[in-house]
């Protein structure tokens, strides 16, 4: 199993680490680091600091996601989604939320906010050609291959 170093900053000592909620979850939960609690408006945005830097090994990112309770039940979701963070990153991991509902949003200390999901990068080398390879698709995007089953 992968090995991941995670630094608790001291505004995050008494919250848990990121942690997989179920047997099979893909994401660990992050949890929000504010004192005092934050408020987020309709229609603004606000970086929540998680408490947290980590060190993934070379090769790897996590990505930080949306958690799909918060965008069903309260219309929340990340601005930049999915964030990355990558394996050279040594600053805390903020979480950029977006309030889409109609009604105040307010962030507690303690509140899981996101799920990071660790994956692999491959590196490639850029070739630059006059011409790509043909394919029954083409250059047909945005809909192209239809909308319904």
């Amino acid at each position: 199993m992968l090995k991941m170093q995670i630094k608790v900053l001291p505004h995050g000592q008494d919250l848990p680490l990121p942690k997989y909620m179920s047997a099979h979850a893909a994401g660990m939960d992050l949890y929000a680091a504010v004192n005092p609690e934050i408020v987020i408006g309709p229609g603004e945005w606000k970086l929540v600091p998680t408490g947290l830097a980590m060190a993934l090994p070379p090769g790897y990112e996590a990505q930080v996601r949306p958690r799909s309770g918060l965008a069903l039940k309260q219309g929340v979701s990340i601005l930049n989604t999915p964030g990355t963070v990558d394996s050279d990153y040594r600053g805390e991991v903020g979480v950029i939320l977006m309030n889409h509902a109609k009604t105040d949003l307010v962030i507690k200390r303690g509140d899981r906010i996101a799920q990071m999901i660790i994956n692999k990068i491959e590196k490639v080398t850029i070739e630059e050609v006059a011409e790509l390879p043909e394919t029954e698709r083409g250059a047909g995007g945005f809909g192209s291959t239809g909308g319904k089953a």
